[in-house]
């Protein structure tokens, strides 16, 4: 099996031997003793990890060649993890490095045990990072209107849309609100025979009933007060096309039938009219209510139920597909990120371990719409779950200041990594993913025992 490839820039001649030594057995290590050095291997070799001491020639004694390297990787390779080596002294200059992007820092002297369970993690992490970015590659998100999704639950969603794309019946997508829906439908319409023409969409639920008649199926001049003129529909818009009916619990009983109607025979009547129009459109219909309860009280007419349920798709809720969650959230980081302009090269370790344990009530919907916003407010290179308002355990945080609920979040990963861990620290730094002196400095701070 392939070593990954492990960069060590440090002037140092010994420690650069030191580690190379001890590291080699599980990496292809290249050592640089100073920034021309390193950006021409980093170039050469494009290695996924590299440990940076920020004391470089020719100022060993400051930070600012330091600093101008992890600038330098991180503007040219952002997914790189830079592990920062650093003296104890400056604390505040590795704070700043992760800051500005790097992966972790670790303290002088270096203890290699705990190097290495600090590099393991951070070798995952990329090789996790570098497999969703093929995996995005080799999707065909074009032919699912922008869908996601690596989970069983979503390949089958994926299938069914091949399979009802061939045929002209409706398809009734059912789900909860913010589940993509919609997204499903234009992808029939989008790998249908139908692509060419119009996929025009109408919501039930968001036109008044005393309107909703008219927005479906036209009206003729004079038919009503305001009827100034002849106006189609949106049935005869999607001829030859496909009509998606969002929300079509909502329907009034009267549109029911004459929704029913349609799919029977094939025409439509404007208001005022007195002729028959055919009109050839499929129709697709979603719904985010029971409709079985909606038919048990009378509200939703069975026979249309099952006239529009010949097929049906079912989208399951994100928290049901968790293999996506990780992967759709660096999808929109990026999207926005690149829309708004800002440098965010990804997720801390805590807004990924929140992203994977909140329960996305509002479903994908609500994961677009907090990344969009943390993408637009943070001032980081790394998105935080403060910037996201949310907990690992699934809390809004709203309520909280910024430094409180940042604490909150610190301080009970750390608990409960000690406590997974029974005590040994080595280990649940290693979880954690960061350094152990890194995760001593939690302890002391949130006044955590050591034993």
């Amino acid at each position: 099996m392939k070593k990954h490839k492990l960069l060590i820039v440090e002037d140092d001649e010994d420690l650069r031997t030191q580690m190379k030594w001890a590291l080699a057995a599980d990496y292809e290590v290249f050592p640089a003793e100073d920034r021309p050095a390193a950006m021409a291997l980093v170039n050469r070799e494009r290695p996924a990890v590299v440990t940076l001491d920020l004391g470089l020639p020719p100022q060993p004694a400051g930070v600012e060649e330091g600093f101008a390297v992890l600038d330098e990787i991180l503007n040219d390779y952002p997914d790189t993890k830079v592990i920062i080596i650093t003296g104890r002294g400056e604390r505040d200059c590795a704070l700043k490095a992760v800051a500005k992007g790097a992966y972790d820092y670790f303290y002088k002297p270096i203890q290699i045990d705990e190097l290495k369970i600090v590099l393991k993690r951070a070798f995952h992490l990329s090789d996790i990072e570098r497999e969703q970015r093929e995996l995005r590659r080799t999707l065909s998100v074009d032919h699912f209107e922008g869908m996601i999704g690596i989970s069983s639950k979503m390949q089958e969603v994926f299938s069914g849309i091949r399979k009802v794309a061939t045929t002209d019946e409706p398809v009734l997508i059912t789900g909860e609100s913010g589940t993509g829906k919609e997204l499903v439908a234009r992808a029939i319409h989008a790998v249908s025979l139908r692509r060419d023409a119009r996929f025009i969409p109408i919501n039930c639920g968001a036109i008044p009933e005393n309107l909703i008649e008219s927005e479906l199926f036209g009206h003729e001049k004079g038919a009503f007060t305001g009827a100034h003129i002849q106006r189609k529909g949106k049935f005869e818009m999607a001829h030859g096309g496909t009509l998606f009916l969002d929300e079509v619990g909502e329907l009034p009983p009267a549109l029911q039938v004459k929704l029913l109607r349609f799919l029977q025979d094939g025409v439509v009547e404007r208001i005022g009219g007195r002729e028959p129009i055919s009109v050839d459109a499929r129709v697709l219909a979603a719904t985010n209510r029971d409709l079985k309860e909606a038919m048990r009280t009378g509200s939703f007419r069975e026979d249309l139920y099952f006239r529009l349920g010949v097929i049906s798709i079912a989208l399951p809720p994100l928290r049901d597909r968790k293999e996506d969650i990780l992967l759709l959230s660096k999808v929109f980081l990026e999207r926005y990120a690149k829309e708004n302009k800002k440098k965010i090269k990804g997720f801390t370790q805590q807004a990924l371990d929140a992203i994977e344990e909140y329960p996305w009530p509002g479903n994908v919907r609500e994961l677009e719409n907090r990344i969009k916003r943390a993408v637009i407010m943070s001032e980081q290179k790394k998105i935080s779950p403060e910037d996201m308002e949310i907990t690992p355990s699934g809390t809004p945080r709203e309520r909280l200041g910024l430094k409180e609920a940042r604490d909150l979040v610190e301080k009970e990963l750390v608990v409960k990594s000690i406590a997974r861990n029974e005590g040994n620290l080595t280990r649940a730094a290693g979880e954690l993913g960061i350094s152990r002196p890194t995760l001593y400095d939690l302890m002391q701070k949130f006044g955590i025992p050591k034993e």
